[in-house]
């Protein structure tokens, strides 16, 4: 960057970091967040790089223990790691809690991937490999680079956020064989119908991009979903 006239600053950037009696609002602009989002890479790419197979997790933060959802989510964590995967979810309450549970009482690798929010803080006590965020974009990144596939509980706008940006990834290539299971006939089955019908006679999608989410009820069936597209991943190229 050039600057001439009198767009030269009147201090040096090495007076200004070395100088102790100025503002800190320097820590708060652009520039410096463009590091602590280059940090926010580097410390999850660390974390995670050695973790293995996984599948990402997603549901509602709502969903309460004791109630189906919560018992369903547990399952999900349990059954992923006796079939030899990492569970990675968003380390907060309700569904996320639930299949962190689950993957921890099966001996397993229990990821939670936080997010500061206002409302809700830190990770459950069931993550055993936890990293915690600023921003979401970089905590997506990680959802997806380091699982082979999702399976989303019943949840809300979040849930919703991240399926439909995992399809948009499958649909437009950006990564391939990714398997996005359903669970919950009963939560998702006015979706799919919604995307069958509205949605696919409007033209606005096709057949095939709807094909691409599984909807069942079965555990068993959506970690075998998983597997069976694992098998079939084609080698990445070298980047």
């Amino acid at each position: 960057m050039t600057l001439r006239g009198s767009r030269v600053p009147g201090t040096t950037t090495d007076q200004r970091l070395l100088d102790s009696r100025g503002p800190s609002d320097w820590l708060h602009t652009d520039p410096w967040r463009v590091m602590r989002i280059q940090s926010e890479f580097v410390e999850g790419f660390g974390a995670l790089a050695e973790l293995g197979p996984a599948v990402s997790v997603f549901g509602s933060a709502r969903t309460k223990p004791g109630t189906p959802f919560y018992e369903l989510a547990t399952h999900v964590g349990r059954r992923l790691v006796e079939e030899g995967y990492a569970v990675i979810t968003g380390g907060g309450p309700g569904a996320m809690e639930a299949a962190n549970k689950g993957a921890r009482e099966a001996g397993g690798a229990s990821v939670g991937l936080g997010i500061e929010l206002p409302f809700e803080q830190g990770l459950n006590e069931h993550v055993n490999l936890g990293v915690n965020f600023r921003y979401f974009f970089a905590r997506k990144t990680m959802f997806v680079k380091y699982a082979q596939g999702f399976i989303v509980l019943p949840g809300g706008f979040g849930t919703l956020d991240e399926l439909f940006e995992a399809v948009t990834l499958v649909q437009t290539q950006k990564v391939t064989s990714f398997p996005i299971v359903l669970m919950g006939t009963d939560y998702w089955g006015g979706l799919f119908d919604w995307l069958r019908g509205t949605v696919l006679e409007a033209g606005t999608v096709s057949q095939k991009d709807v094909d691409l989410l599984h909807l069942t009820d079965d555990v068993d069936e959506a970690v075998l979903l998983v597997t069976v597209a694992e098998d079939h991943v084609p080698p990445k190229h070298p980047e």
